[in-house]
């Protein structure tokens, strides 16, 4: 058997893009895991994505037979990674191998930090990535809902971000919401208003300014990131009706799901997006690297 392992960073071409699609298809008849959003395929055709794949390849036949991908979701140069192997080549090393080379690529890169991404009850992963120093850190539920038509909801009038009269009140709701620093708040609204295909959209309540959340088309999805309610006014509504302004935002956009992330720990957070109508379909659990 001659392997051949190679590296190519974000964005890449069609044909990288439609084996890897095709490699997760058929992992997903075995496995019954949808690997193609721990890999971040995605988001691997846009400019404005930092990562890499790692791409291993079975010469003699000339075939895709493991993956890796390692992306800068956010870019504070803290790279995620997961890794596929065709079900028939899991036996020979080729995650070792594989592994090596992500670690290559995250020096070249500079990385300050990375985390593992492991699917949920995906035993094997979680002992390989245990195995190499790697620790459980916490784990995210993506949910999903239909797009709908929803009556607004008359108290909550929702727009798009404005900068010039918005930003200070959204600094002041990201900030509690998330325990970010204001540097680290204006990123993220920048991030939010400047990345192509992304909305950033606020939440009024008797003219205050009192919630945000942002939507992005990722191919036939809405993703939901970003959803913040001042702590003063939470339990009036509004998260709910931003949630469900977002569905009806899908549906006039042609979209056929909406999606989102939330950590199972966050309770609250679940049960608002239940409210809404939100139900799992996913999770991914998180390990850092304590080399121990």
């Amino acid at each position: 058997m001659n392997l051949s392992i190679i590296t190519q960073s974000f964005p890449i071409d069609t044909e990288t893009y439609s084996e890897i699609k095709e490699l997760c298809e058929s992992a997903l008849v075995v496995d019954n895991y949808n690997y193609s959003s721990v890999l971040s395929l995605q988001e691997s055709s846009r400019l404005d994505v930092k990562g890499f794949f790692v791409l291993a390849y079975d010469d003699e036949h000339n075939e895709l037979v493991g993956v890796a991908s390692a992306i800068d979701q956010i870019g504070l140069n803290t790279y995620e990674w997961a890794i596929l192997v065709s079900p028939m080549y899991r036996d020979i090393g080729l995650d070792e191998a594989i592994l090596k080379v992500i670690g290559d690529g995250l020096h070249q890169r500079g990385a300050e930090g990375e985390l593992a991404l492991v699917i949920e009850n995906d035993i094997a992963r979680r002992i390989f990535v245990e195995k190499y120093g790697y620790s459980y850190s916490f784990s995210e539920a993506t949910l999903e809902a239909m797009p709908q038509i929803i009556e607004s909801v008359e108290s909550v009038h929702i727009r798009p971000y404005l900068e010039v009269t918005d930003q200070e009140a959204l600094i002041e709701i990201l900030s509690n919401a998330f325990g970010d620093l204001r540097e680290e708040s204006i990123e993220l609204i920048h991030f939010n208003t400047m990345t192509e295909g992304r909305i950033l959209w606020v939440a009024e309540l008797e003219g205050e300014i009192v919630g945000t959340v942002t939507s992005s088309k990722e191919g036939n999805a809405q993703l939901i990131s970003a959803l913040a309610v001042h702590p003063d006014k939470q339990g009036r509504g509004v998260g709910t009706a931003l949630l469900k302004w977002v569905k009806d935002f899908a549906m006039r956009e042609g979209s056929t799901n909406v999606l989102l992330d939330v950590e199972v720990e966050n309770e609250r957070a679940l049960a608002v997006y239940e409210k809404a109508g939100f139900i799992k379909s996913m999770q991914v659990d998180y390990f850092v690297y304590t080399g121990e």
